[in-house]
């Protein structure tokens, strides 16, 4: 599990010194250090029509860093007990991540980012000396207390709440707009 210090300076980081939208990413051209990432989604099995995107996606954001697209199925046992069925999920989920994952939760009650802020995550996760940065898509109930416990910062992607697939398309575009961000190259306008 993560220290609660790395948490602390990330949602601090996230908060307070991630400029307002329009002022551009303090990490634009710069070198970044690339972490792997790896994008843990619990759900069902994918549309084709996702899965294309997502793929084209993945294959874009390869280019920046190493990518891997972790789906966890959810557990049909567990369909009508809710909270059974989030903490078989939560465990599932947490059995992926390694101790020195600098880990983000996409959550409805986290902090909202805009673009520009979402490449200075990712700028800043390549300084905390983690070896990948997870990303965590909970499934239709949510995420358990045992992944919120170890993630670093709580994220939203929108005010409304999404698809886990959808919250997978939204996550995978903004990841290479970030990463067009910190190389300057023309994507994100």
């Amino acid at each position: 599990m993560m220290t609660n210090s790395l948490c602390s300076c990330a949602i601090v980081c996230a908060k307070n010194s991630i400029p307002s939208p329009g002022k551009g990413c303090k990490y634009t051209g710069q070198s970044v250090r690339p972490l792997p990432i790896r994008i843990l989604t619990v759900g069902k099995k994918r549309s084709a029509g996702v899965q294309l995107l997502v793929e084209e996606y993945v294959g874009k954001l390869k280019h920046y860093c190493s990518v891997d697209d972790v789906q966890v199925r959810p557990n049909p046992k567990n369909a009508r007990d809710v909270r059974a069925q989030v903490e078989d999920e939560d465990a599932g989920v947490v059995n992926l991540i390694s101790s020195d994952d600098w880990v983000v939760l996409l959550d409805e009650n986290g902090v909202n980012i805009g673009s520009e802020q979402m490449a200075e995550l990712l700028g800043d996760a390549g300084n905390t000396g983690a070896s990948r940065l997870s990303f965590c898509i909970g499934g239709p109930y949510g995420h358990g207390p045992k992944i919120r416990e170890c993630a670093n910062i709580s994220i939203k992607l929108s005010s409304m709440v999404l698809n886990h697939q959808i919250a997978l398309l939204v996550l995978v575009e903004q990841l290479y707009r970030s990463w067009t961000i910190l190389k300057g190259q023309k994507y994100h306008h």
